[in-house]
């Protein structure tokens, strides 16, 4: 498989925090799921961020399909944020999706030919009159994926998707990892919540204490868990990972 991110010995120092980041170092795949796990402050967010170009890098390297980070064209890597309303800009639904393809500087027909069909896959066709505000939390989920569907992203970053929904909200949030995995695109999910969504992934990244502590297939890194890593093994509850899912 073709690599998507190589990130090599990436630091992070915050003047109050101190060292977020450590040395880290990890290759992203082509069409690949990969679930990036770890305790609150394990540099999660802060790893993806600089992945995504919207943060400085202190120490290291991060290239996209080859090419450094801070030179990649806008719109080739889509990030969902964990509070999905700092992510509405548009009065109605149709305009905040159309907003990322605008600033594309398409033309006004391709602008409104991929806000179209963005709110088709992501079943908000009907809300396009909408105010964001009025839809649910799985819905503004959907609203913010449509956004980077709508740019023409083939890689998303969703940062703790559920955090803050319920059981109907996970489950919209679900569906879009499902169609975004069986379309091929690169999805990369950052949370601590693998009962909900470690079935659908290729490879489980452990990340404490700003270092990568474990990578590999999904069972066999929940085999080797160390609990000083902060991370619950969702196996205490299902009784394999292909049972992980709430969907």
């Amino acid at each position: 498989m073709e690599k998507i991110f190589s990130l090599r010995n990436i630091s992070k120092k915050f003047p109050h925090k101190g060292i977020v980041l450590n040395n880290v170092s990890l290759d992203i795949f082509e069409g690949e799921c990969l679930v990036l796990a770890g305790a609150n402050g394990s540099g999660k967010t802060v790893l993806m961020r600089m992945a995504c170009g919207l943060m400085d890098i202190d120490a290291g390297e991060i290239l996209f399909q080859g090419t450094p980070i801070g030179k990649v064209e806008p719109g080739s890597v889509g990030m969902v944020f964990q509070e999905a309303d700092s992510q509405i800009l548009g009065e109605t639904v149709f305009e905040d999706t159309a907003f990322g393809p605008k600033n594309l500087r398409l033309s006004k027909k391709e602008v409104q030919r991929r806000t179209n069909a963005a709110l088709s896959v992501m079943d908000l066709a009907e809300k396009r009159e909408y105010s964001p505000r009025r839809l649910s939390g799985g819905e503004k989920r959907r609203l913010a994926v449509a956004g980077v569907l709508a740019m023409g992203c083939k890689t998303l970053v969703m940062d703790e998707p559920f955090a803050n929904l319920d059981w109907q909200g996970v489950r919209q949030t679900l569906e879009i990892v499902a169609h975004m995995k069986a379309q091929g695109k690169t999805l990369i999910i950052l949370t601590h919540e693998l009962e909900k969504v470690l079935a659908f992934a290729d490879r489980l990244v452990i990340l404490g204490q700003g270092c990568v502590r474990d990578i590999g297939k999904p069972t066999d890194v929940l085999d080797r868990l160390n609990p000083k890593w902060g991370v619950r093994d969702p196996r205490v509850s299902y009784a394999t990972v292909a049972d992980c899912t709430w969907l």
